[in-house]
């Protein structure tokens, strides 16, 4: 092609083509140099404005990233932890089962991925939801007759987290807000308020092992309010609610008519003698997203899969909010393929023994965590039913040595070499949060150790009050 360019001068009046060829204008009229764009012909156009550039380097970080922040990160990043060199570290403040070692998956889990990666069938990208086989065998695992599930009901996720994501950029827009737990995992304030979405927080009562406060839930519902998060089993409480509460939280849903992302990735991790309900099972109307993963049952975080099961009630989400779940999918490509390709036989596959391997290990860290520190004065464990974690209140009262909780779990470091971490990380200050899953004896050592703390900084002065509420 000849290699021309066009001058198109803007002057208001029309526009105006010039050609030029060799450097001179074959139409004979002048240019102001005003508003001017330059065009390049040569199989492809190039648009320039005068005086467009920037005079200087200035670039700066997006809204969305100012206004993400991780309120586990902001307190923890911001404690002096200096261990006891005298004491081993004992950390019991994160929430990842495999980080000792003592819980490893199941040999039918790794055998699977074995099997995927053999077969050289799961090389390649997979559809943003996941692959249909995939989803399909996500289906069957969860379908119970009271809320039965299709594959096209199922979206594969990189791990429940983005799970939670997809579920709350589909529901919600800038400037509504959202109901969310307190204490509640911090996730979901992070992921709201990057997007420009409020979050209201509605309390769990401890005194009740943590049911929801439902009149002042209630209370918070406004014409803005876009959906409810409900998390059974709970992080950080531990807690796992009832058939029944779990039906008066819907009623509320009901009455507001408001979704429910419901947050269950614990639903398989509850203590013998306790039942979990799905909340797509108890629900006749209320439409309700549920995000779910390998992470916990099977004991992969580090794997990275997670889904959300469409439960659509009378039809409310329709198909627009499918389409939209779809269309967020189709940002990153979704979860690992390799993981999908194991996804149906490690869901068919592990046996019973596994799960309940774990679950009892958890219960019995859990009696012995909740029993050694129920007779510390001036600590309130409250014992949980489920999850791997289990909360701890504080009378500070009785420990005018420390400001709040977080000075309190700060020097509990420095001097027992014990990591639990403050609950003002969920906004529910004087508490902490145990986590179960470090092997026994390091639970036993770790009570030992926060007795002696305790007793040393304990100053008796409020024996009568040990009412935390707040």
């Amino acid at each position: 092609m000849e290699n021309k360019s066009y001058l198109v001068q803007m002057n208001g009046k029309g526009v105006h083509n010039k050609s030029i060829e060799n450097g001179k204008s074959l139409s004979g009229n002048g240019v102001n140099g005003k508003d001017l764009h330059h065009v390049s012909v040569r199989g492809a156009l190039y648009h320039s404005k005068a005086k467009s550039r920037r005079q200087r380097w200035d670039v700066r970080p997006s809204e969305m990233a100012n206004n993400t922040l991780n309120p586990i990160r902001a307190i923890v990043d911001g404690m002096k932890l200096t261990p006891n060199p005298e004491k081993p570290m004992i950390a019991l403040s994160i929430g990842d089962p495999t980080v000792f070692g003592n819980l490893p998956t199941d040999g039918a889990v790794l055998q699977a991925m074995k099997d995927a990666i053999d077969s050289q069938k799961y090389n390649g990208y997979a559809p943003s939801v996941g692959y249909l086989k995939s989803r399909q065998a996500v289906a069957n695992f969860y379908s119970c007759p009271e809320a039965p599930l299709e594959a096209e009901d199922v979206i594969l996720t990189s791990g429940c987290s983005q799970a939670i994501d997809l579920a709350i950029s589909v529901l919600c827009n800038p400037g509504e807000n959202i109901l969310v737990p307190c204490p509640g995992f911090s996730l979901y304030k992070t992921l709201a308020v990057s997007m420009g979405i409020d979050v209201k927080l509605y309390n769990l009562l401890p005194e009740k092992s943590w049911e929801v406060d439902l009149l002042q839930m209630e209370s918070l519902i406004d014409e803005r309010t876009s959906c409810m998060i409900v998390t059974n089993p709970s992080n950080p409480c531990g807690s796992v609610f009832s058939k029944e509460h779990l039906q008066k939280i819907i009623k509320v849903a009901s009455r507001h008519c408001l979704p429910i992302l419901a947050d269950e990735i614990y639903s398989d991790m509850v203590f013998p003698g306790c039942s979990c309900s799905s909340m797509a099972s108890l629900s006749s109307d209320v439409p309700i997203l549920s995000c779910g993963g390998l992470a916990k049952r099977w004991l992969v975080p580090g794997w990275r899969m997670g889904w959300i099961l469409i439960h659509d009630r009378n039809d409310v989400f329709g198909s627009k909010i499918r389409q939209g779940l779809v269309k967020l999918s189709q940002r990153i490509l979704g979860a690992c393929s390799i993981i999908q390709g194991a996804l149906d036989s490690i869901l068919n596959n592990t046996p019973p023994s596994f799960y309940s391997k774990t679950i009892s290990f958890l219960k019995t860290n859990s009696e012995i965590c909740f029993n050694e520190l129920s007779t510390v004065p001036g600590l309130i464990p409250i014992m949980p039913s489920g999850a791997m974690y289990l909360m701890v209140g504080i009378d500070m009262d009785r420990f005018p040595d420390f400001k709040n909780d977080v000075d309190f779990t700060e020097r509990l470091v420095t001097e027992q070499s014990v990591f639990c971490l403050p609950a003002s990380a969920f906004e529910y200050p004087n508490y902490f949060r145990i986590v179960v899953t470090v092997p026994e004896e390091m639970i036993v050592e770790a009570c030992s150790r926060i007795r002696e703390f305790c007793q040393r900084h304990n100053r008796a002065g409020s024996t009568e009050s040990t009412d935390l509420d707040h």
